[in-house]
C-alpha cells in the first residue's frame, strides 16, 4: 500500500490533484485508515496510470471515469491503444515543438530559415490535416501565429521585444551565478516575465511551456546558444520552466476545486 504523499511522487502530480479525483468518485483510495490517511493499493496504480493516458490524449475527467467505469473496459487492450496514440502524438508534437523552436530562432535571428523551413512538419499533404490537429491541440496553428504577430510588429517594436529577452536571459544567468536555485521565488519570478516574453510570439500552452524548457536542454542549437551565456544555463532552464509549470498546474487544480467547491455549496 502507497501513501498519498508517495503516489503523488511518482505519478508526478500533486496531492491536490489526488484529494480532488477522491471527491468527483474518479480515483478513490484503496483503504482509509483510521487517522484519515488514503492509501492505495496496485489496482489503484493502473487506474491512475489510465487516468493519466487518457487526460494526456485529451479526454475530460467526467469522460474518463465513464470509460474505466464500463463494465467493458479492457486494461490491456488500453494499454496498447494508448501506445499507439501517443507514439502517434510524440512524433507529430516533436516535430511542431522543432518547428517553434527553429522559428523563434529565425525571428530572433539567431536561425537563417528560409520560409520552406518555416512550415518543417507541414508537407503539402498534411498541412491541413496538421493545422486542424494543432488547433485542437494547442487552440491555434502556433506557426503561423507566430509569424503573424512578427510581421505586425514596427521594427522598434521588433527591437524592444529582442532587448527585453535579453534582458529575462540575463537575470537568469546573474541567479544562476548568485547561486539561486531554479525553484526559488527569485528565478520563478523571472520565469513570469519569461513566459509574458513568449506571448510576443505565439499563445503558448503549458505543454509548449515544458516543452520549450525540455528543448532548451536538448536542442543542439538552444543548447549551444544559452551556453555561450553560461555553461550550466540550459539545464537550468529546464529545471525552472517545470518548477514553474508544476506551479501553474497546481493553481488550476486548486481552481478546479474552489470551483466545484462552489457548486456544492449553491
Amino acid at each position: 500500500m502507497y501513501t498519498v504523499k508517495q503516489v503523488a511522487e511518482m505519478a508526478g502530480i500533486s496531492v491536490r490533484t489526488l484529494h480532488y479525483y477522491d471527491e468527483i468518485d474518479l480515483l478513490n483510495p484503496s483503504d482509509v485508515g483510521a487517522n484519515g490517511y488514503r492509501y492505495y493499493d496496485d489496482d489503484a496504480l493502473l487506474r491512475l496510470q489510465q487516468i493519466l493516458f487518457y487526460r494526456e490524449i485529451g479526454l475530460e475527467l467526467m469522460q474518463i471515469k465513464e470509460i474505466l467505469d464500463s463494465p467493458d473496459f479492457d486494461l490491456l487492450e488500453a494499454l496498447r491503444s494508448h501506445r499507439a496514440v501517443l507514439q502517434e502524438k510524440s512524433a507529430r508534437l516533436q516535430n511542431l515543438i522543432h518547428t517553434v523552436d527553429n522559428t523563434i530562432m529565425h525571428l530572433t535571428g539567431e536561425l537563417d530559415m528560409s520560409k520552406k523551413r518555416l512550415f518543417e512538419g507541414f508537407s503539402p499533404e498534411q498541412q491541413k490535416q496538421y493545422e486542424r490537429e494543432a488547433r485542437l491541440q494547442w487552440g491555434s496553428d502556433i506557426v503561423n501565429d507566430s509569424i503573424k504577430r512578427w510581421n505586425h510588429y514596427t521594427e522598434a517594436q521588433r527591437q524592444a521585444i529582442l532587448d527585453e529577452g535579453s534582458t529575462i536571459y540575463g537575470d537568469l544567468v546573474r541567479a544562476l551565478v548568485a547561486g539561486e536555485a531554479p525553484q526559488s521565488p527569485r528565478v520563478q519570478a523571472i520565469l513570469v516575465r519569461w513566459h509574458n516574453h513568449i506571448h510576443h510570439f505565439y499563445e503558448p500552452t503549458l505543454d509548449i511551456l515544458r516543452g520549450l524548457g525540455q528543448g532548451y536542454n536538448s536542442h543542439p542549437d538552444f543548447i549551444a546558444n544559452f551556453q555561450k551565456l553560461h555553461p550550466d544555463l540550459p539545464a537550468y532552464l529546464e529545471a525552472a520552466i517545470n518548477q514553474y509549470v508544476d506551479d501553474l498546474e497546481t493553481a488550476e487544480i486548486e481552481r478546479m476545486l474552489a470551483e466545484d467547491e462552489a457548486m456544492q455549496n449553491q
